[in-house]
């Protein structure tokens, strides 16, 4: 449909490199950050539900900032490229600072978790934000966009698979018994990892759809055109879902596993415990998911592919409720859900760019990074509602808390807690999502229409 090639296989690990980065922290406190607060550095769970929500909602109100920067950035590196350079440096800072542990009281300690949560995602905003708006200008056709986008989830995959499998042994390793030292440890090493990805994202990546002039618009009309873009809204609000639903059923990892099977830190194959094995066989899944998901929407509709992956997750998680067991269950159940989500996260972000496409091709103002960085916004509330809904089912169901480091027993009432998270509340918000894709109105036709008519308006030069 242009002049220009498909991409080269590496640009596209360059790309997905940057997707490993992300995950190094975005997968480390998903999994981790809930389990630190509370059980390592003593943290009340209702308190930190609470502080949760509040940073994330803040968090999310920058990303669209963030993306009408980028918007009006113009350097000779491009829009969006610029600010993996600028900010890689604080991003891998704050991180480390995140888990710092200082011994403060609990006031003090609270505070320190709001400060250092909000500042860390800040740094994540904005060096996310471009990268993700980077997809949209990578290359001008759908499908080279899907498979770049298949390589970014590929790569987060093997990232989170990495922390995963990796993380509690560091921190025994590291700590020597001190898990807040484990962690403050571990934590730089995964800092130093994604300052060296993102470095390659940046050097061999590049922008392909640029401008034919400045973005002159007013910020109120880039706005009123994506709230006009009723298949973004539909989207935008079945990603939220589909975060709550994977975040949600993360952080109930480690207590489902240390509580309701009784499974201590014992190591279960290699150096896994029970926790790390679920989140990285878990992750495999995903793996598998993401890989498969270009020939798939090859052969379906993003919107069918879309709806089916939600439903296929749902039911894993209901099985499980219905018919529980042990570790392997556990596993079995764990893996079917990831697998679909890989098919949904990487269905989710090409889609975005077929929805940023959209609203050029209605506006004629490409405006990807207020577009993806929009959809940012709905994912990190749903981040934010996912720790934020298992921390407060434990306070509501009477969890005990460690005291002094010391496990406490847990009552019936809140091992049923402990299983309902971990089940069946993922298992309703995946539900949801899948049924509300059907509003989604954007199909293979209309995207072919919009590619074509895009191609000729923008007079792509040739490729170099």
């Amino acid at each position: 449909m242009t002049s220009y090639p498909p991409l080269s296989v590496k640009e596209k690990v360059a790309y997905g490199l940057g997707d490993m980065a992300s995950n190094f922290y975005n997968g480390f406190f998903g999994i981790f950050l809930l389990y630190y607060y509370t059980d390592v550095w003593g943290i009340h769970p209702g308190h930190a539900a609470l502080m949760f929500l509040i940073t994330r909602w803040a968090d999310a109100l920058t990303d669209p900032a963030m993306g009408m920067i980028a918007d009006r950035t113009n350097t000779r590196w491009g829009k969006y490229r610029p600010y993996i350079l600028w900010t890689i440096i604080p991003y891998a800072l704050l991180g480390y600072l995140l888990f710092l542990g200082p011994d403060f009281g609990d006031t003090g300690k609270l505070v320190y978790a709001y400060v250092t949560y909000s500042l860390v995602m800040l740094a994540y905003t904005a060096i996310n934000v471009p990268y993700s708006a980077l997809l949209a200008v990578i290359h001008p056709e759908s499908e080279e966009r899907t498979k770049a986008t298949q390589f970014r989830f590929v790569f987060a995959s093997l990232g989170s698979i990495l922390v995963g499998a990796t993380t509690k042994p560091l921190v025994d390793w590291l700590g020597g018994g001190d898990e807040v030292t484990g962690f403050r440890l571990t934590i730089i090493l995964f800092a130093a990892l994604s300052v060296a990805l993102f470095l390659i994202t940046f050097a061999a990546t590049k922008e392909r759809i640029a401008p034919k002039t400045k973005q002159e618009s007013r910020i109120w009309d880039d706005l009123g055109v994506l709230i006009r873009n009723i298949s973004w809204i539909v989207l935008a609000i079945s990603g939220v879902l589909i975060v709550i639903g994977l975040i949600g059923r993360l952080s109930s990892v480690a207590f489902f596993a240390k509580y309701n099977l009784g499974l201590d830190e014992t190591k279960i194959l290699w150096w896994m415990d029970a926790a790390s094995l679920i989140v990285t066989i878990g992750f495999i899944g995903q793996l598998f998911g993401a890989l498969l998901t270009p020939a798939l929407s090859r052969q379906t509709d993003k919107k069918f592919l879309l709806i089916a992956a939600c439903l296929l997750a749902a039911a894993s998680l209901g099985v499980n409720y219905i018919i529980p067991g042990g570790l392997v269950t556990a596993c079995v159940a764990h893996t079917i859900m990831m697998f679909a989500f890989g098919i949904m996260i990487t269905l989710l972000f090409a889609m975005y760019t077929d929805c940023s496409e959209y609203g050029e091709w209605k506006s004629g103002q490409n405006s990807a990074g207020l577009t993806v960085s929009a959809s940012m916004f709905s994912l990190k509330f749903g981040s934010a509602m996912g720790v934020a809904i298992p921390s407060s089912v434990l306070a509501l169901y009477g969890f005990a808390a460690p005291v002094d480091g010391v496990d406490q027993a847990q009552t019936a009432e809140a091992l049923s807690g402990i299983s309902m998270m971990f089940n069946i509340v993922p298992a309703l918000f995946f539900l949801v999502s899948g049924l509300l894709m059907i509003f989604y109105r954007i199909d293979r036709n209309l995207l072919d229409q919009i590619e074509m008519e895009l191609t000729e308006r923008r007079a792509l030069p040739p490729a170099q």
